[in-house]
């Protein structure tokens, strides 16, 4: 938007008014074109300096400020902006050289409140403790800094402890709320941050209504608030970061997801490291591309959150880029000492070494395994220990201490076994799992898996069910959230042990489910009930009879509008596949009513199938389908062309 030309006599004014709006953007504008005609003039200088702090441009405040010293070396207050400002900007180094040009003695506190601060920045916590030994003690700035090292070092309750008696002297501050926050979180202690970040929000849209809080949530479109040093003041964003980490913590992915959406809008090129990253880390299920995208970009910046590293190589993993993941293990060799545990490079190493040789890659594990069992049993003995002792403190260390160990163990476990999952040895994978009863039996992830492997063997339907059956009635009341996968196999395990009245009602409780979904949002897709059938018309399928298998798989997908999708076209081809394979090899012969059905079923999916992708593509796939051959529309049609031919309708 063009700004309205200033009349004669008006531009200090003007400027002024600007910078009392906190239009710090259209100020700058000004005061570049004025810079332009009077280079050294200090009041553009300074003024400038001063808005581009305020909008966190710390680099060209820098610039400003440098300027201004070598205009006025007198001016000390020039000295210490020009040193914030390199600060602000992560230049550590230019930084602390800023700060010895500061040699009036009023300045001296500030100049060592600001070394500690860069030497923080660096990540020299013994040189930064030493810098805060030197300030007054009863300087409140004090406990905030000693507050900041302590939880550097790991230590949450002292440093919670520090922030807490900082506030009291202080009074509200929204980022000591959020240091209190955060060392909450990091006890693990998730109510207790969620209640200081809640203030914080509160606080926020009762104070700052212009940031538009939540907005994006509501759809609302609303234009960026920049990265002004009012949004910093008021460390919105940093609490709502916390927010959506707890809430993934808590596994609650949606709850995550909208917490960072109710964050203040700004534009993707103003996001802040930690924010970028959590958008990448929260969305990876439906954006993979980008959050892969996002994830490699961090880790070309400086600084870069911390955990950036290990989450690139875990996803890389995770969607089987083994190669990309080893390149940037390669490329970036000294990250790996910086920011990988032990245990999470040496797990990282033996899933790359599984695609190369899988026999080293679960020898590799399993002396991570032994490793971490010994451990556990270890925790075990303390957990016993303090119980008898009634020592109620070692008792929660020791049981937060097994948590921990355990969620590292079920990876290595879970790897352990895709090795032979992968080569169709279900019974080896059995035995791993077997061996692991004695800490993982009430885990969810174990049960899950070993009901997986059960089912899979095909004559441990029974044990399957013992497994199963726990898994759905724990979340029995919403039974939509359970696994639509989990489900079916449980319909065909009750199936395959004549247990078909079961199956029925687990069936009938799904559809229940689905008709409330259904009736409080009509445009919802919901595939449970689908699955299901599809599933068991596969097992019938499987099983040679073609007939009732297809039927069923035809009728499962009644309304088509609603029933089909990506996943549900999964099962589908398959069935239609594996009959025409049967048709062509002269193994079975279908009734025309059949093949009529078949067909008139096809052009009912050609006809819905427009929008539905075929297959998810994988995120960093080089060369993508054609866009109109990646649609169910495409495959129903290729499909009805093979029976045509198959069945001889061509001629």
């Amino acid at each position: 938007m063009a700004l309205t030309p200033i009349k004669d006599g008006e531009f200090t004014a003007t400027v002024y008014k600007m910078i009392k709006e906190r239009r710090y953007g259209d100020a700058i504008h000004i005061l570049s074109t004025e810079l332009q005609k009077h280079m050294k003039s200090r009041a553009a200088l300074s003024l400038l300096g001063y808005c581009y702090y305020h909008m966190q441009d710390f680099t060209n405040a820098a610039e400003c400020y440098e300027q201004l010293i070598q205009l006025h070396p007198e001016v000390e207050d020039y000295k210490l902006y020009y040193a914030q400002s390199l600060y602000g900007a992560c230049a550590f180094q230019e930084a602390m050289k800023a700060t010895f040009l500061l040699d009036n003695p009023t300045s001296h506190t500030k100049m060592v409140k600001l070394q500690a601060a860069i030497k923080y920045g660096e990540e020299d916590f013994p040189a930064a403790m030493a810098l805060v030994e030197q300030l007054p003690v009863d300087d409140p700035d004090t406990d905030v800094d000693q507050g900041c090292l302590l939880y550097k070092l790991g230590e949450y309750e002292k440093a919670c402890l520090k922030f807490v008696a900082s506030m009291q002297v202080l009074g509200y501050q929204p980022d000591l709320a959020y240091n209190i926050a955060l060392c909450h979180y990091s006890l693990k202690q998730y109510a207790a941050a969620l209640k200081y970040i809640g203030e914080i929000i509160e606080r926020g849209m009762r104070e700052h209504p212009e940031l538009g809080i939540g907005m994006t949530t509501e759809g609302i479109e609303v234009k960026s608030v920049g990265n002004t040093l009012v949004l910093h003041k008021t460390a919105l964003i940093e609490a709502f970061n916390l927010k959506a980490a707890i809430e993934y913590q808590l596994k609650k992915y949606e709850a995550a997801q909208e917490a960072l959406t109710d964050m203040p809008p700004r534009s993707e090129e103003e996001l802040d490291p930690v924010t970028l990253h959590n958008q990448a880390l929260m969305n990876m299920d439906t954006k993979p591309s980008e959050g892969f995208e996002k994830l490699a970009f961090l880790l070309q910046q400086s600084p870069f959150p911390p955990v950036t590293f290990g989450n690139l190589l875990l996803l890389y993993c995770k969607y089987e880029y083994f190669d990309l993941a080893a390149d940037v293990m390669a490329e970036n060799a000294h990250l790996t000492y910086k920011f990988l545990s032990t245990y999470l490079y040496e797990f990282l190493d033996a899933m790359l070494t599984s695609q190369t040789a899988p026999e080293e890659a679960f020898r590799k594990l399993d002396e991570i395994a032994g490793r971490l069992t010994e451990q556990l049993r270890k925790v075990t003995k303390q957990v016993q220990e303090s119980r008898r002792m009634r020592d109620d403190e070692g008792l929660k260390k020791s049981l937060e201490d097994y948590d921990q160990l355990l969620e590292e163990y079920i990876p290595v476990l879970m790897a352990q076994a895709k090795i032979y999952w992968n080569r169709d040895n279900y019974n080896m994978v059995e035995k791993i799992f077997r061996k692991s009863v004695e800490f993982c039996s009430e885990h969810d992830t174990w049960k899950l898996n070993v009901a997986h492997v059960l089912f899979m063997q095909e004559n441990k339907y029974k044990e399957a069910i013992g497994f199963y059956e726990p898994i759905v009635k724990k979340h029995y009341d919403n039974i939509l959230n359970v696994s639509a996968i989990v489900l079916a196999n449980l319909c065909v395990s009750y199936i395959m042990t004549s247990q078909n009245e079961e199956a029925e009602e687990l069936m009938r409780k799904i559809e229940k489910e689905e008709e409330q979904v259904s009736y409080n949002d009509p445009d919802k897709k919901v595939f449970h009930l689908c699955i299901v059938n599809l599933v068991i018309g596969t097992l019938y399928c499987a099983k040679g009879n073609y007939d009732f298998g297809i039927s069923r798989v035809i009728k499962s997908l009644e309304p088509y509008n609603k029933k089909l999708g990506t996943d549900t076209w999964f099962y589908i081809k398959r069935c239609f596949l594996s009959l025409l394979e049967n048709m062509a090899k002269h193994m079975i012969m279908l009734r025309d009513t059949v093949v009529q059905d078949c067909v008139q079923f096809l052009e009912h999916c050609e006809l819905y199938g427009r929008d539905v992708p075929a297959i998810i593509e994988q995120p960093l796939e080089e060369e993508r389908m054609h866009i109109g051959k990646n649609t169910v529309t495409f495959e129903a049609r290729m499909i009805k062309a093979l029976f045509y031919e198959v069945t001889g309708w061509n001629d």
